[in-house]
């Protein structure tokens, strides 16, 4: 997704769900009768679901994706023939080096669009994972001519699921939300969310089984708009502050637990998505949802557990990075006294890691990677929350080039937001990250980027998703 859109999505997506959200807890003079049972029955008739629309567009879209390649970056590699595939068919899947932002990005959102496809079409999330899937293998066999790749595999084929779903989500709860049909704004943010959702959406209609937006009113979504800078050492006094880049970041809490009337049943009934878009391009997007869990607790202190899948894009200038995983952890609140709120996720497990270093053209390294994360949320009412997330991951040499090299990369941040009036506030941030090499045969490397933020922040709905 290219900077703009983001940067647009952020805009559109926090004005769509706020009005959305507003429209749901605001009080009204009278209450909406509800639907008559024949009203729900015609409803549930005319919601779309096939299982062999999806197949044919996944393989259209391969071939447009093919064909627009063709045209815009190498011929060599997109001139598929019948002898291509058969050798795709045959040979070995590798490990490829192709550019960082490529696999670690545009797979995962290329794989999210087959999601978004087998969604949209009313397939549930564990079918869409397998179109995915299958979409993917269906690119590297025969959407280049280059050999199959592992890792691609793992970026499309399951990374996309991972951040399809948040999208798909988002794109359903704008089009869904509110009151009566979406406007030009949501419609055009729906759009820019998932595109393939909301192609689908005019094509075929409403898709069966699409989420309901009850977990919208117990949701964090904030829009930050503001500048970074990057602090250096000034001896002996301490350090001075240099203006890094304008940035706008975006980030939603959909459903966290708490809720006596929600229930976390299906995949990504509770999710976490984050993205910043600085001058220079995308430079994060995190996502990770439940898979599979239990609800526990009741009244002060209430959560769910169980499997999650993650998503994370890093690419700062000094080092990136990007892992797709499966972890096991909880997520849960905490009413301390009131008003204060205590909101925390664990996760621990393992997946598939890649590092680069973008001075360094041949420092590029995949390898299975034991990682964790640890997020506390202090909630003061309506005024104010603090976020602490730390996230490490340790890339083994298992999985990648055989090459020996080992990484462990650090992400720590700080988010301060407070409420000035309305849905208006200030955002302050804190990063600190580091990433430390060790190699074979050269000397081992260790780089770190710190940063600071000021930001205006857009609240998208109110309490900072607490649920109550």
């Amino acid at each position: 997704m290219s900077s703009f859109n983001t940067a647009v999505l952020a805009a559109l997506l926090a004005c769509g769900l706020s009005a959305a959200c507003a429209s749901r807890t605001a009080p009204g003079p009278a209450l909406p009768q509800e639907p008559s049972a024949q009203e729900r029955n015609d409803a549930r008739d005319e919601a779309h679901k096939s299982y062999v629309l999806p197949a044919v567009e996944i393989v259209a879209m391969d071939a447009i994706v093919n064909r627009v390649g063709s045209l815009l970056l190498d011929p060599e590699t997109f001139a598929v023939s019948g002898e291509s595939i058969r050798r795709n068919l045959r040979g070995p899947w590798v490990v490829d080096d192709d550019p960082f932002q490529v696999n670690q990005l545009g797979h995962p959102y290329q794989g999210a669009m087959y999601h978004g496809i087998a969604r949209s079409n009313g397939l549930g999330f564990w079918p869409s994972l397998a179109y995915t899937f299958a979409g993917s293998a269906l690119w590297e066999i025969a959407g280049e001519t280059t050999p199959p790749s592992r890792n691609d595999q793992i970026a499309s084929g399951i990374a996309g699921s991972f951040l399809g779903e948040p999208l798909y989500r988002i794109s359903r709860l704008l089009l869904e939300g509110g009151d009566g049909r979406p406007g030009a704004w949501r419609t055009t943010a729906a759009v820019l969310a998932s595109p393939t959702t909301g192609l689908n959406h005019f094509l075929v209609g409403a898709p069966e089984g699409s989420p309901p937006p009850d977990a919208l009113p117990f949701s964090d979504i904030r829009v930050q708009i503001g500048a970074t800078a990057v602090p250096t050492r000034r001896a002996p006094s301490g350090y001075s502050l240099a203006v890094d880049q304008p940035r706008v970041a975006l980030s939603m809490d959909y459903g966290y637990p708490g809720s006596a009337g929600y229930a976390h049943e299906r995949p990504f009934d509770y999710f976490r998505i984050e993205s910043s878009v600085s001058s220079e391009g995308l430079e994060q997007v995190s996502t990770r949802g439940l898979l599979v869990g239990t609800d526990y607790g009741t009244g002060r202190l209430a959560g769910v557990w169980g499997l999650y899948g993650t998503y994370d894009y890093f690419a700062p200038a000094d080092f990136r990075f990007g892992s797709t995983a499966a972890s096991v952890g909880t997520t849960l609140q905490v009413s301390i006294a009131e008003p204060l709120v205590l909101q925390t996720s664990g996760l621990g497990g393992v997946g598939y890691v890649a590092t680069h270093a973008e001075d360094q053209p041949g420092d590029f390294n995949y390898g299975v990677a034991p990682q964790a994360l640890v997020n506390l949320r202090l909630i003061g009412g309506r005024r104010a929350a603090l976020d602490l997330t730390a996230r490490e991951y340790f890339v083994s040499s298992v999985g990648g080039f055989g090459t020996g090299q080992r990484d462990l990369i650090f992400v720590g941040d700080v988010w301060l937001a407070i409420r000035i009036y309305g849905r208006h506030g200030v955002g302050l941030t804190y990063q600190r990250a580091g990433r430390t090499s060790d190699y074979l045969e050269l000397p081992d490397q260790t780089r770190s980027r710190t940063t600071v933020g000021v930001y205006y922040t857009f609240l998208g709905t109110g309490g900072f998703g607490v649920a109550r």
